[in-house]
Parts: structure tokens; C-alpha cells; sequence
């Protein structure tokens, strides 16, 4: 199968519910930014695959229509919140099948505030068995529902192997210091881990308002084309998509009476192990990784769920640094979903256009030096993880 290539890539700054555009304005300004990074205009893209999670039908023709309405196929994606790397998954998977050739991934999402909740009540909730089970294992269904999930999830590894919410405040200053070199993140103020703890309180003892993402509005873009169209048409191959798996539940979410597992480590495990199958790398090759981090906590048992440090020793690996620059991973440098933000639908796609920028050299104060592997990790409850490996062409 043909190698993918990415070919242009465009983001907006992240903004809260209410104080940007509408997601038309921002889907098709991505858009227009990834066409224009790639050179190409839109009458070249043969097949797009359009990414949210809050919208109506079609909005991803709606979106794509201002950039062109030129009859090629268009697929609405809703994959909670791996959809925008879903997106790019099939995308991915359209141009190494030799389907086409060129294509748009696009996400975007226009959020409301406050904690995420059902839209349509008069009908079964998709996440009805995992609640039961969140609800079982916390003993605290009064929580809104992502926060019992993955501060469940950090509080079974604190349980475990005694780690300490002071961690999980190291990591959230981590990703203010790594946001504030980002035009493009939402919150950019560093703050300090004391900062973190006098936030207030969401579940004593467990978690404090900013070690949660919050909800956020934006769009990204992609263009992934094959090297032959590449070349054709004087694109520069220089970033590729190496290797990329995507997961969804087996009965361990639900049957191993581990909050880690129903939040999707096991999903984790098995796309990054296939990933590092695939491209025949250990997770020591990886140089710098864009991680799924909605809460703190989740980033905390994804170094583990990743293989970048042993099962238990993800505390050692935060207070040892080596999450971040001068470390053995930098990861999240673009302040990652705490402070970047976390439109739903988009994310994936902006993960997808940080690690472009860190493998071309291209993200300025947040340059990972000598960047030539990169790793993204996007995961939705309900569920569905994606992990992606792109590459510097040598």
C-alpha cells in the first residue's frame, strides 16, 4: 500500500463556548488554512471526512460547502471524542487502500458550557453499561459523568500504587508552561502546582477544577494525499504517517472492576502496541507525543497505557521530568487538551497539526529539537482510541 503523506494542515485559536465564530466560520477556515499549507485548491480533494460531536446532519457538508460543492463524498464522523482522529483514520485508510488519492479530514466543534451531558433523553444512553459499572466501582453517581470516569480512573491508581494528587498538579503546570508558548491554545497564563490546588474542588481529594479540560470551540484540518500525488503536484513529503491502529472495547472495560480500563487503557494498549508493531519501534524511538489528556488523571495513566514509563512507575516518571523538555518525552507541547482546549470533534485533528509543525521544525518556541518521530494518541468513551506514528522523511 501507498505511503500517506500529510500534505497541509490548519488550525484556529481555541476559544470558550460563546466568544468565537460559529463552527461554519471555523470548520471552513481550517479548511481553507490546510488547502493553502498544502498549495492546493479544493477541487483536487476527492473524498472528506468531516468530524463532530454536537451538530445536526450534514453539518460537515455545511461546513465543506464554503470551500467548494464540488459532488465528492463527504462522510459525517461521531466517534465522542476521538472523532476528529477517527476522521483521519479513514482518511489515512482512503489513500493507502488506493481509493483516492487526495482527501480532507476537517474537525470542528461548537461546544456549550458547563460538564457534558445526553442531548437526546428519550432513547437508550449509549453509555448505559459503562455508567452502571463507573457508578458501581465510585459510589458517586452525584459527579458529572466525565469527571467520575477519569477521576475514578486516577483515583484507582493513587489506590494502587499511592500516587499523589500533587502529581497530577504537576502535570496541569506542565501544560501551562507547554500552552504558554502557543498562540493557538486557549489558556496560555503558566500556572504553578500551588495554583492548581487552590483551584476548587471537584472531588475531595481527588481532583481540582483545573486538573479538568475545559469545554472549548474550534476547528483543524488536514489534507493527506498519496507520495505519487505528492510529487505530482511539487508537494513536499516530508511528514508521513508511519504507522496507525484504532481500538475499540473488549469485555475488559467492563468486566475487570478497574475504573483504568472502563476510561479505555486497554484500548490505549492495544492501538499503541499495534502501532509499534507495525512500524517496528519500541516506545523508546518515540521523541515527542500528543496524549489524550481531558483531566490530568488520564494523562497520568496514559504514559502507561503508551508504554512510555513501566505499569506504576508514572509518578516517578512526572516528578523525574520526563514528560517534558529536557526529558525523555516532551509531550502535549502544544499545552495538550488542559490548555489548549478540547473541541470534541477537533481535537484529533489539531494533535494532528502540532506533530506535523514539530516533524517539519516548523512550531517555534515549542520545537522539540531533532523531532523525527512523533506519537498521537486520541481516545473517546463509549469507545474508540486511534494512535498514530508520523514520521520525518530522512
Amino acid at each position: 500500500m501507498t505511503k500517506t503523506v500529510v500534505a497541509g494542515v490548519g488550525m484556529l485559536p481555541f476559544s470558550k463556548p460563546g466568544a468565537g465564530p460559529s463552527y461554519v466560520t471555523m470548520g471552513s477556515s481550517a479548511i481553507a488554512l490546510a488547502l493553502a499549507d498544502a498549495g492546493l485548491d479544493y477541487d483536487r480533494v476527492q473524498q472528506v471526512y468531516a468530524g463532530y460531536v454536537y451538530g445536526d446532519s450534514c453539518s460537515g457538508q455545511r461546513v465543506t460547502y464554503e470551500a467548494g460543492m464540488t459532488g465528492v463524498p463527504i462522510f459525517n464522523i461521531n466517534n465522542n471524542c476521538s472523532t476528529g482522529s477517527t476522521a483521519l483514520f479513514l482518511a489515512r485508510q482512503a489513500i493507502e487502500s488506493g481509493a483516492a488519492e487526495c482527501v480532507l479530514a476537517v474537525g470542528f466543534e461548537q461546544m456549550r458550557p458547563g460538564a457534558l451531558g445526553m442531548v437526546f433523553e428519550d432513547r437508550p444512553n449509549p453509555f448505559e453499561r459503562f455508567d452502571l459499572e463507573a457508578e458501581r466501582l465510585t459510589q458517586r453517581p452525584d459527579l458529572p459523568l466525565a469527571l467520575r470516569y477519569f477521576g475514578g480512573a486516577g483515583l484507582a491508581h493513587m489506590q494502587q500504587y499511592g500516587t499523589q494528587l500533587s502529581t497530577f498538579a504537576k502535570i496541569r503546570a506542565k501544560a501551562s508552561r507547554h500552552a504558554a508558548r502557543n498562540p493557538l491554545a486557549l489558556f496560555r497564563t503558566v500556572l504553578t502546582e500551588d495554583d492548581v490546588f487552590a483551584s476548587p474542588v471537584l472531588w475531595e481529594g481527588v481532583m481540582t477544577r483545573l486538573m479538568a479540560c475545559p469545554p472549548t470551540c474550534g476547528a483543524a484540518a488536514a489534507i493527506l494525499c498519496s507520495e505519487v500525488f505528492a510529487r505530482r503536484h511539487g508537494i513536499s513529503t516530508q511528514v508521513r504517517i508511519r504507522a496507525q491502529a484504532m481500538t475499540t472495547d473488549t469485555r475488559s472495560s467492563l468486566d475487570s472492576a478497574d475504573m483504568r480500563k472502563v476510561v479505555g487503557q486497554d484500548l490505549t494498549k492495544a492501538a499503541a502496541q499495534a502501532v509499534y508493531t507495525s512500524a517496528g519501534i519500541s516506545p523508546d524511538n518515540i521523541d515527542v507525543v500528543e496524549l489524550h489528556d481531558c483531566f490530568a488523571h488520564n494523562e497520568l495513566i496514559t504514559y502507561e497505557g503508551l508504554g512510555l514509563c513501566a505499569e506504576g512507575e508514572a509518578e516517578a516518571f512526572v516528578c523525574d521530568g520526563n514528560n517534558t523538555y529536557g526529558g525523555k518525552y516532551v509531550t502535549n507541547p502544544s499545552g495538550g487538551l488542559l490548555s489548549k482546549g478540547h473541541p470534541l470533534g477537533a481535537t484529533g485533528l489539531a494533535q494532528c497539526y502540532e506533530l506535523t509543525h514539530q516533524l517539519r521544525g516548523t512550531a517555534d518556541q515549542r520545537q522539540v529539537e531533532n523531532a523525527r518521530l512523533a506519537l498521537q494518541h486520541n481516545l473517546g468513551l463509549g469507545g474508540a482510541c486511534v494512535v498514530t506514528l508520523y514520521e520525518a522523511a530522512s
